[in-house]
């Protein structure tokens, strides 16, 4: 807190009211030998004046690096109204809102929420939010496994082109749970996923197939057939998306005949910033069909006898509410003032003003690959459209690359072959609005200096 109203005398006339000595003394249930006296190292505290300087000077030591780096974490504008409003009191230590007469506020910044976040997937019902893209996947192929009556197997199809830490998590949430994973390889040469892989399952007992838009390297997947072929497999579908690709291209509730059934990601990109890696949150939103299945809350506009509207949590399967062999999830924790910042960004946007984020960033991002590719030794690694990120191919290794960039004050993006082994000398490279035309210059000159140099 910036600020802490109770002065000395403060505190000492509420220990007197609740008849205790000290502050120590409302932790007596602490055994004496589990407590540890002094902390050493610790340096003495300072005052208000002292620790802003102290904060200022370590503020400075940070690079102020030029970004061209993405892969699942996005540097965007954001307005500041966005977290001027959602850091005020009212937001900022708001904790879950059990008591809805206390808790109106609250509730009704969820329940926006969860009516963009709906309209923004084109599904029926979203929830209040979960920890991150990664751990919301996890969760939407548990609620697959629930909603997939029809299926017994628990096998989950996932394409090798969804995003690697997704792949790593979602295995790591489910893995002791009986399901399995298997993996649909990616075409080398556009990056993507061939929805024909989906007939050499005809007949089998698939639960669910695992359908991200844009792939990691920025590409767009044939949705719709990938949507059709599991639908004909008998599976569900789980859309993986970038929240705001959606503001411009379709939505997974009209991929393909029947929409997605349950769409999931990481809402990062609606105006939460880097923020050295989090916190973030992650969203999931499905059909109709599938609601009493959706892990987290949901929040519910109603009017009371006197007609007034009222918001309040309904529909909380989770292990507080009812038995924990029903529970949905147990970690259905809400990123509250993530989702408050969020809100506040998309309305402060709007529907346009989304639109015309996605299309920057896209537009900047042919800016980007256009130049780079100019350079001797660079060039597109896969064919066919993307979003706002784009692979490309260097003559020669890329960490050493990206280190001679970083020298120059270039993030200069995700060294692929890293994770894919089979894409040698891949560097997949981002830009979104923030990045100028200025910016992409010098980064392509530098490229340029450091290739030459090289060779």
């Amino acid at each position: 807190m910036p600020f802490i109203p109770h002065t000395e005398d403060d505190v000492r006339d509420m220990l007197e009211r609740i008849g205790v000595a000290d502050i120590d003394a409302l932790f007596d249930e602490i055994p004496q030998d589990l407590k540890i006296g002094e902390l050493e190292g610790i340096p003495t505290g300072l005052n208000e004046a002292e620790i802003t300087r102290l904060m200022h000077r370590r503020a400075a030591t940070d690079p102020q690096d030029i970004c061209f780096v993405g892969a699942g974490a996005y540097a965007h504008h954001i307005p500041a109204a966005v977290w001027q409003l959602a850091t005020r009191g009212e937001f900022y230590s708001a904790y879950t809102p059990y008591q809805a007469e206390a808790s109106q506020g609250s509730l009704q910044v969820i329940y926006e929420y969860q009516t963009m976040m709906a309209g923004l997937t084109g599904l029926d019902v979203s929830n209040a939010s979960m920890y991150d893209g990664a751990s919301a996947l996890g969760e939407a192929v548990l609620m697959a496994v629930r909603a997939n009556r029809r299926s017994r197997s628990g096998r989950i199809l996932m394409p090798a082109s969804l995003h690697p830490y997704y792949r790593r998590v979602a295995r790591a949430i489910v893995g002791n749970q009986g399901l399995v994973f298997e993996e649909l390889p990616l075409d080398p040469a556009t990056g993507l996923t061939d929805p024909q892989l989906l007939a050499a399952y005809a007949g089998e007992d698939i639960t669910a197939v695992v359908v991200p838009q844009p792939s990691f390297f920025g590409a767009l997947e044939d949705v719709d057939a990938l949507v059709n072929g599991a639908h004909e497999l008998g599976a569900l579908a789980i859309g993986v998306v970038n929240p705001l690709v959606m503001a411009t291209l379709r939505p997974p509730g009209e991929w393909g005949e029947k929409g997605a059934d349950i769409a999931c990601g990481d809402g990062q990109p609606l105006g939460i910033p880097l923020s050295s890696g989090g916190p973030y949150y992650g969203f999931i939103c499905c059909r109709r069909e599938h609601m009493r299945q959706l892990p987290g809350r949901l929040v519910g506009r109603t009017r009371d006898e006197d007609g007034r509207e009222g918001f309040t949590l309904t529909l909380q399967a989770r292990e507080q509410h009812i038995r924990r062999s029903r529970a949905t999830s147990n970690i259905c924790t809400n990123q509250g003032l993530m989702v408050t910042a969020s809100t506040i960004h998309m309305a402060l946007l709007g529907a346009d003003g989304l639109a015309a984020v996605a299309n920057t960033s896209h537009q900047r991002t042919r800016e980007l690959v256009s130049a780079l590719t100019a350079i001797d030794g660079v060039e597109r690694a896969l064919d066919g459209p993307f979003f706002h990120e784009a692979l490309l191919r260097l003559e020669r290794p890329v960490a050493p690359v990206l280190a001679a960039l970083a020298e120059q004050g270039i993030v200069g993006g995700f060294a692929v072959d890293s994770e894919y082994p089979g894409l040698p000398h891949t560097l997949l490279v981002c830009a979104t609005e923030v990045n100028s035309r200025e910016e992409i210059e010098y980064y392509a000159q530098s490229l340029q200096s450091i290739m030459q140099r090289a060779a």
